[in-house]
């Protein structure tokens, strides 16, 4: 299998990106219980924008797990945090690698 990476961007409302992580703790425990997880970063560009970047063993699992977040995670405190109409998701295979 091919790994994946999913890339979200999106803004918040009203909301420091330290609160944003902090109210992540919920969403963390739950990906590490998802089938091909491997690893996620959080970052925040100059503009505010946050970048949520997760690395899969594959775009299936990726996909799969991104379609129950909302189910199975939808109580998370973290959805209310962001603004909805500002979210861009997308999951790639990877083509290269260095590392």
């Amino acid at each position: 299998m091919t790994e994946a990476i999913e890339v979200t961007t999106f803004k918040l409302k009203g909301h420091s990106c330290k609160d944003f992580v902090a109210a992540n703790a919920d969403i963390d425990a739950w990906l590490k219980r998802q089938p091909g997880f491997r690893s996620r970063r959080i970052a925040e560009r100059d503009d505010g924008t946050i970048v949520d970047m997760l690395i899969w063993d594959s775009a299936k699992n990726g996909r799969k797990a991104a379609s129950g977040i909302m189910t199975e995670m939808g109580h998370s405190p973290v959805h209310g945090m962001i603004d909805q109409s500002s979210v861009d998701w997308t999951v790639a295979p990877v083509r290269h690698q260095v590392g």
